[in-house]
């Protein structure tokens, strides 16, 4: 994961886990934002920023309250993915509603 700002300087970076369902490759906006709530895995998560759905499952940066990675081969499609809480709190002041996010494979 990369956080680039202004003039493409990447500001941070930092590894993710990605959920059971993905985007495609491409430009999307941030569409809403939750401090706190329970993941589709019914893990409690916080600083959710979504921005894409896949097939009516919500796809979004998200922070287990306890530091529990997705499970990609758990019952429940998720489109949670995953970073540390102290990443997870960067991407929430960073990625407001309508910022940018590019998704690459």
């Amino acid at each position: 994961m990369w956080l680039v700002g202004k003039g493409d300087k990447v500001r941070r970076t930092f590894k993710v886990t990605p959920g059971s369902v993905n985007p495609a490759p491409g430009e999307y906006r941030v569409t809403s934002r939750s401090n706190k709530v329970k993941g589709t895995d019914g893990v409690p998560v916080e600083h959710v920023v979504r921005f894409a759905s896949v097939g009516g499952v919500a796809i979004g940066f998200s922070a287990a309250v306890d530091n529990t990675p997705p499970d990609p081969d758990g019952p429940s499609l998720t489109g949670g993915i995953r970073e540390s809480r102290k990443d997870g709190a960067a991407m929430w002041s960073f990625a407001t509603i309508g910022h940018k996010v590019v998704v690459i494979r």
